[in-house]
């Protein structure tokens, strides 16, 4: 029972794993074809905001699922 167990969670693991593989591999590709057509000047303030977004939207998403958690318990 717990082989069975076992290989139900690799499945799950290795879709999740493909799964988070394909949605990059299309985030890229639509970086690479579509990034050049739009009208985005290179200033310090686009980089800025192109590579601290990713992390506040994490930050935000941990804290509240932090308190989620908080409110469980």
């Amino acid at each position: 029972m717990g082989h069975k167990l076992k290989l139900s969670f690799m499945g799950t693991q290795a879709n999740f794993i493909l799964k988070v593989f394909i949605l990059s591999l299309g985030v890229s590709v639509l970086i690479k074809y579509g990034g050049p057509s739009l009208p985005v000047d290179g200033t310090s303030v686009n980089v800025l905001i192109a590579v601290l977004t990713p992390s506040l939207i994490l930050a935000i998403a941990f804290l509240w699922r932090a308190g989620k958690y908080r409110q469980l318990n």
